[in-house]
C-alpha cells in the first residue's frame, strides 16, 4: 500500500496535470503550422518506411457524459456517410504525398465509435486506406468497438479487412454507476460481443475500465474487475475518470457530489492495481495491464515500450499519421493538428488541402525533456548515457537537472550516476515527477487530477 501523507506531501491529491501522452501536451501546440508543413513533413518519411495511421470517426448515435473526446451525436448516416466521402479524400491526397514503398506498422479506427458504420462504408473506407499503404509483416489493425453498437456482419467486414485486435471501453459493469455517466452497457452485452469478436477469428482484446466515477466504491471497482477478468483481455487500461466539465459540458450532467475524494480515488485504483495484479496481469506503466505473453509486456521487459496518443504502445514507428477531424499527427519533427470541427475539416479538405490549423515545431530541448518525461512514464526510470549519447548533453547539465527536481521531492527520487528513477511506493507521482521535466506553463491548460 502507498504511504498517502507522503504523496499527498508532494501534492498528489491537489495536483492537475497532463496525462503526458505528447510532449508538449496538446494545449501547447500554437497556429504556426500549416498544412504546407504538415506536406512537407510527410513528403520528408524516408522511403520504404513503416508508419502509424490513425482514422477518427467522431460520430455516436449516443453521447456518453463522462466522455470529453470530440464527438458529436448522429441518428441518422447521412453526415456519416458525407464524412466517409471527406475521408476518402483525405487519404487520397495523403497518398499523392506519400513516398514510395510506405507501409503500415499500426492502424487504428478510433473515435467516436468507428463501429457505427454500416459493412458496406467498413469496406469502402478500408479499401481507401488499403491503397495508400498495406499493413506490413506483423501489422496491427484495431478498432474501438462499442458492445451497444456493433453486429455480426460489421464484425464480419472488419475482419475480412484484417482486423487484428479489438478494443472495447467497459467504464464500470454497476447499473447504478452506469445511469450517471450515461453509458448503458450490461456485463452480458459485453460478454456476448467479446464471443463474437473471437468467434471472428480476433484474438486479441484490449478493454478499458475507469477508477474515480460517481458512486463508486471498493466493493463495486472489485465486482467490475472481477467481470472483466472473466473476460480474459490481453491487456486492461485502468484510467483515471478526468472531470473537466469546463472542456466537455456533457459532463455536467455527471453528479459531482457523488465523484470520490481524491484520496478514495487512490483506493479504488489501488484495489483495481492489486486484483489484476494477484490475476497474473504484468503492470505497464502507470495504469496498463497486459498478459505475459502480451507484445506490450514484451515491448517493456526489453526497453522498447513507448507512449502516444493512445497510451503505451509497441509501435517503433516514427511518424503517426491522423487522417479526420481534430486528429493528430506525430513526425521527428513535430506535432501537427487537424482542424477540430467536422464542418471546417470538410471545407478544407474539399478545397484540396490538408486541413492542418495548429501543431508545434520540436526544438533540441523539446526533444531531451519529452525524452525523459516518456522514459518515467514508461519504465520508471532514465539512464544519463542514453540521454547524453544522444541528444548530446553533458553529463554535469543532466545531473544538475536531475538533482533539480529531486529536491521538489525531498531527495526521494533514486539519483546516481546511471540515471533516475521512481521508487515503487511514489509510483502514484509518475505524472507529478514529469510534470516537473516540464518547460511549459501549465497554468491555464485544465488538465485533470495527478490521480
Amino acid at each position: 500500500m502507498f504511504d498517502k501523507s507522503q504523496l499527498a506531501a508532494f501534492g498528489l491529491f491537489d495536483a492537475r496535470v497532463p496525462r503526458y501522452t505528447s510532449y508538449p501536451p496538446s494545449p501547447q501546440f500554437g497556429n504556426a503550422i500549416t498544412n504546407t508543413q504538415h506536406a512537407e513533413w510527410i513528403r520528408g518519411i524516408p522511403p520504404g518506411s513503416a508508419i502509424s495511421l490513425y482514422i477518427h470517426v467522431p460520430f455516436c448515435r449516443r453521447l456518453c457524459w463522462f466522455c470529453a473526446c470530440r464527438t458529436q451525436g448522429t441518428q441518422s448516416d447521412a453526415p456519416v456517410r458525407a464524412y466517409l466521402d471527406v475521408l476518402k479524400a483525405e487519404l487520397a491526397l495523403l497518398k499523392r504525398q506519400l513516398p514510395e514503398g510506405i507501409t503500415l506498422s499500426r492502424l487504428h479506427w478510433g473515435g467516436g465509435t468507428p463501429t457505427l458504420l454500416s459493412p458496406a462504408m467498413i469496406a469502402d473506407l478500408a479499401g481507401a486506406i488499403h491503397d495508400v499503404a498495406p499493413l506490413g509483416q506483423g501489422g496491427e489493425f484495431s478498432v474501438e468497438i462499442d458492445p451497444n453498437e456493433i453486429d455480426r456482419p460489421r464484425l464480419d467486414a472488419l475482419a475480412a479487412a484484417g482486423l487484428n485486435r479489438a478494443s472495447i471501453g467497459v467504464q464500470d459493469f454497476d447499473p447504478e454507476i452506469q445511469k450517471s455517466i450515461g453509458r448503458m452497457q450490461s456485463y452480458e452485452l459485453t460478454r456476448d460481443t467479446v464471443a463474437m469478436i473471437r468467434d471472428c477469428g480476433v484474438t486479441s482484446l484490449n478493454t478499458d475500465i475507469l477508477f474515480g466515477l460517481p458512486h463508486q466504491s471498493r466493493s463495486k471497482i472489485t465486482e467490475s474487475v472481477q467481470k472483466l477478468l472473466s473476460l480474459n483481455p490481453d491487456r486492461v487500461a485502468l484510467y483515471g475518470y478526468a472531470h473537466v466539465p469546463w472542456v466537455a459540458k456533457r459532463q455536467q450532467l455527471i453528479p459531482a457530489d457523488a465523484l470520490p475524494s481524491p484520496e478514495e480515488r487512490l483506493e479504488l485504483f489501488e484495489t483495481a492495481r492489486k486484483l489484476f495484479m494477484w490475476d497474473n496481469y504484468a503492470e505497464i506503466g502507470i495504469d496498463h495491464f497486459a498478459s505475459f505473453s502480451d507484445p506490450l509486456t514484451i515491448a517493456q521487459k526489453t526497453g522498447r515500450l513507448r507512449r502516444n496518443f493512445q497510451g503505451y504502445t509497441d509501435d517503433q514507428a516514427d511518424v503517426l499519421i491522423g487522417v479526420g477531424a481534430s486528429s493528430i499527427s506525430r513526425f521527428p519533427q513535430g506535432y501537427t493538428q487537424n482542424a477540430p470541427a467536422t464542418s471546417a475539416h470538410a471545407a478544407r479538405v474539399r478545397d484540396g488541402g490538408f486541413s492542418t490549423t495548429r501543431g508545434h515545431r520540436f526544438s533540441e530541448d523539446d526533444r531531451l525533456r519529452g525524452r525523459v518525461i516518456e522514459a518515467l512514464m514508461c519504465d520508471f526510470e532514465v539512464a544519463s548515457e542514453e540521454l547524453c549519447n544522444r541528444y548530446g548533453i553533458s553529463r554535469d547539465r543532466l545531473d544538475a537537472l536531475f538533482a533539480q527536481v529531486n529536491a521538489k521531492f525531498d531527495g526521494h527520487l533514486s539519483h546516481g550516476p546511471e540515471g533516475l528513477s521512481i521508487p515503487q511506493g511514489l509510483r502514484p507521482l509518475t505524472r507529478v515527477i514529469a510534470r516537473a521535466f516540464d518547460a511549459y506553463d501549465l497554468s491555464k491548460a485544465g488538465h485533470s487530477s495527478a490521480i
